[in-house]
């Protein structure tokens, strides 16, 4: 693995402070030939658990936007259809621009999924980061004590590719800022997933690093190389590193 952090576990469930809560059925377009939730889903609903949190807060509206930095999934067991999925998400750590959120997503009938995300709260003007407001600060910090988290990369970009496929974009693939959803990062880590299936029986981590956006247009390549239980990958444009990533067993 490139570097110590992205060994580390993630914290776990804090006994007290805010932990938001919510629950909902696997969706049938979010599963896999082996009916496990695959990890697209995953992201898309730990974004859409971090917007009903936020309304839940009551911040929703000083808050509307935020960036991923960048995610990590950690399948302790896969979740599996049909199941319905309880989510708790909570602060791990923050400043006054950003924070590490923690979602945990657990099955009805067994399933565990760990999830943290690097977040970036932004201004949709200037599309520079924006600093929170006292009182989510305030909110946010009853479930850590760390609150001068700095960046700090985990991964390195990959040098040398085993392996080189193209990666086409579609419309549905651009957000609001004009660049690459977070989703269809994780659709071409799936691709790739593909190729290693022993690597990716859990308990496995997936983590995606945003270098910088892909926009609608440009030439996208998956380029990856296999070292022994971990995978890297790199999606690039031209020889520019866009988002560098890894699959590795836990």
């Amino acid at each position: 693995m490139p570097t110590n952090d992205v060994e580390h576990r993630l914290s776990p469930l804090p006994d007290t402070g805010y932990v938001y809560r919510t629950a909902w059925r696997v969706a049938t377009g979010d599963i896999d030939g082996d009916l496990h939730l695959r990890l697209d889903g995953v992201a898309r609903y730990i974004q859409e658990v971090g917007a009903e949190n936020l309304v839940d807060a009551g911040e929703a509206d000083d808050h509307p936007h935020w960036l991923v930095q960048r995610t990590v999934i950690d399948v302790i067991e896969p979740i599996e259809f049909p199941n319905e999925i309880s989510f708790s998400r909570w602060c791990s750590a923050l400043s006054t621009r950003w924070c590490t959120m923690r979602v945990d997503l657990v099955g009805s009938d067994g399933g565990r999924i760990e999830t943290e995300g690097f977040w970036i709260a932004i201004n949709s003007k200037t599309l520079t980061p924006q600093r929170a407001s006292d009182s989510l600060i305030a909110r946010f910090a009853t479930t850590t004590d760390e609150l001068r988290l700095k960046w700090r990369p985990w991964l390195t970009n990959l040098d040398d590719a085993d392996e080189v496929v193209p990666f086409p974009l579609r419309r549905t693939d651009i957000d609001i800022f004009e660049h690459v959803t977070n989703t269809a990062y994780w659709h071409a880590i799936h691709e790739v997933m593909a190729y290693v299936p022993d690597v990716c029986r859990a308990p496995y981590r997936a983590v995606v690093e945003y270098r910088r956006p892909i926009r609608y247009g440009e030439d996208v390549t998956i380029r990856w190389a296999r070292r022994g239980d971990s995978v890297q990958i790199g999606l690039t444009v031209d020889d520019d590193v866009r988002a560098a990533a890894l699959i590795a067993k836990l």
